[in-house]
């Protein structure tokens, strides 16, 4: 190009033009071998435009137009390569900050840097300030102070105590701290939350295929107009200014902009969103179903009583030591609060042996002599004698145990409703769900309380996972959103329209399954994701048809041949960064949205590590 300009302006002109006309026709050549590419992807037309531009402009001798409708093109392309990097930053921040180095202490406490690969569950590291966790582990030292925003999306500090566990991708706070590491650099949160990344960097936004359909009639009405131009005026180069007004540059730059925009800003709240299409199916989003414990609920019952059977001989301490032993086998939620319970009475936990998993029901041990079993009623009631099915009030769960074949009591337990549940069922109704359920596995008047509080009108309690699905694919009324955390969920998220996973506690399977996954342990991330997805879409189709229609406008204007080539070439770049910068306000937040409250995160021991919270041995309830 410069070459022309300096042709050109030495008076050589014949040489300018046709230097510039062999350009701009190589460059249509290439572009032509794109668009038979994009025919054989089913992307039709959307360069024919660009090409035809191009050749015409070159063909009439308005070679300045055709240098400035490639310059166009390159531009477009450099433009979107900006709105790219700008919406992806959230994106690419996290791939960023991948830990790749730790400290170990190796024996007589020389401390060792190694690559975080080599790094194994027992490992003590020495982690220095302001110095990215590299692994999951547990507090050594006696409390830390550390920055979590990348994984939760939560702004504030963490703090930590002895003990505690500490997330792989929290930054270290302004003293040096020692952990021991409880998981491998592959196995860690971090590494979870970067593949989710990587697998939502790499799809393809459902507002890109629809601006492939917009491209058929865009092209043929913009020929259309061309050639009614021409005819009217008798006059080559009126075909050629309307042309240059029409290259399709919005249409391929503004979706895409708008889709990564989206799921940058998602990113930034705690909100991995995995698949393209999810984003679509969020914003049309009709019912929203839930399941209870540890979703609805905070996931952290607690003991409130300890009913004996008729004529036991067991004393209350006895019976939940029992059960405390026995449920050491379980990675159900309700056998760790079953545990915490007997250790705040001060009561050891018992060695146990032979102990049996049976899924979705209960576990069964030996502890000591006698062979205790700890489920739900039906497990219970078929494996023993004696049984007593225990009267509960709302809100109330039961833990049933067995000792020696015979009904020994019951664990009343309580998990309370989330204290944000309310609020988010009701933005969920702003943002146009008109349907919720609550699908559970726990006892019909539990469930009916949970779904009272919350404001939920139909409920279906004591389901399999068999049967959640089943609920969920006879919805009549949808996308179906299912928002679940446990293992017994992963079946039912990947059925609905869209699978939301509360992924804070490490529920690997259903984030798996899941299209969403909360890194924050926020219910009202739900609500945001969902209102992301509308204002997503939103400015992606107003992006689309503001490109469209600008690019009409100057299309009528030309039929009437007051935009000369050049002017309209140039003019179509406004276009282009017009469509772009609107594409961008979806990495914002909608004008007056209010923004669900955060509860303050919960990190819980089973936050990371994979866990079976759900379906193993414990209680199972949900």
């Amino acid at each position: 190009m410069l070459g022309v300009a300096a042709l050109a302006i030495s008076g050589n002109n014949a040489a300018a033009q046709g230097t510039a006309t062999i350009y701009a026709l190589s460059v249509a050549l290439y572009r032509a071998g794109s668009m038979v590419k994009g025919l054989f992807q089913g992307r039709w037309g959307i360069d024919l435009l660009a090409v035809t531009a191009i050749c015409s402009t070159a063909v009439v001798g308005e070679y300045i137009a055709s240098l400035v409708i490639v310059l166009m093109l390159t531009g477009g392309e450099a433009l979107e390569d900006f709105a790219h990097g700008r919406a992806t930053r959230e994106l690419r921040s996290l791939l960023e900050r991948t830990p790749r180095i730790a400290h170990r202490e190796e024996a007589g406490g020389v401390v060792e840097e190694v690559g975080v690969d080599i790094v194994g569950p027992g490992d003590i590291l020495l982690v220095k300030p302001a110095e990215t966790v590299p692994v999951d582990g547990r507090l050594l030292s006696d409390a830390g102070t550390f920055d979590e925003s990348a994984l939760t999306g939560e702004s504030l500090p963490a703090e930590r105590l002895a003990g505690d566990l500490l997330l792989s991708g929290s930054v270290n706070g302004a003293d040096a701290i020692r952990m021991v590491a409880t998981s491998s650099a592959s196995d860690s949160q971090y590494s979870q939350v970067v593949a989710l990344v990587r697998e939502a960097a790499a799809s393809r936004a459902p507002t890109v295929r629809l601006a492939d359909r917009y491209a058929v009639p865009f092209t043929l009405i913009a020929f259309v107009l061309a050639g009614a131009a021409w005819w009217l005026s008798q006059d080559p180069v009126r075909f050629v200014q309307v042309l240059v007004v029409a290259t399709p540059c919005p249409l391929l730059i503004a979706a895409p902009v708008a889709f990564l925009a989206g799921t940058s800003r998602a990113a930034k709240a705690g909100v991995i969103i995995k698949d393209a299409g999810t984003l679509e199916q969020l914003s049309r989003v009709k019912t929203a179903v839930f399941d209870k414990t540890g979703t609805l609920t905070q996931g952290r019952p607690v003991l409130t009583g300890i009913r004996l059977a008729a004529g036991a001989v067991l004393s209350q301490d006895d019976l939940l030591q029992l059960a405390a032993s026995a449920e050491q086998y379980s990675s159900h939620i309700f056998a760790a609060s079953v545990i915490a319970a007997a250790r705040e009475r001060g009561l050891p936990l018992l060695p146990a042996t032979g102990a049996n998993e049976h899924a979705t029901n209960g576990v069964g041990a030996h502890v000591g002599s006698r062979r205790v079993l700890v489920g739900k009623p039906g497990f219970i009631k078929e494996n023993t004698t004696g049984f007593e099915r225990t009267p509960l009030e709302g809100g109330q769960l039961a833990v049933y145990v067995g000792v020696g074949e015979k009904f020994a009591g019951t664990l009343i337990m309580s998990d309370p409703l989330r204290a944000n549940a309310v609020e988010t069922l009701a933005e969920l109704r702003r943002l146009g769900v008109t349907q919720t359920m609550l699908l559970t596995g726990d006892t019909s008047s539990t469930a009916q309380h949970i779904a009272d509080s919350a404001g939920i009108g139909n409920v279906q309690a004591e389901c399999l996972p068999s049967d959640k699905v089943a609920a969920v694919a006879a919805i009549p009324v949808r996308p179906v959103m299912m928002v679940g955390d446990g293992v017994n969920d992963a079946p039912v998220l990947a059925a609905a329209d869209v699978g939301i996973a509360m992924g804070a506690k490490g529920a690997t399977a259903a984030s798996e399954s899941a299209d969403v996954v909360i890194m924050l342990d926020d219910l009202s991330r739900a609500a945001l994701a969902v209102d992301i997805g509308q204002y997503t879409m939103r400015i992606a189709r107003l992006s689309i048809w503001t490109g469209i229609l600008l690019s009409f406008g100057l299309m009528a204007v030309a039929t009437l041949g007051v935009i000369p080539a050049v002017a309209g070439a140039l003019l179509q770049e406004f276009v282009d960064l017009a469509t772009i910068l609107n594409a961008l306000r979806a990495l914002g937040r909608r004008p007056g949205n209010r923004r669900p409250t955060a509860q303050a995160p919960a990190v819980s021991s089973a936050r990371v590590r994979p866990q079976v919270q759900s379906d193993g041995p414990g209680p199972a309830l949900e």
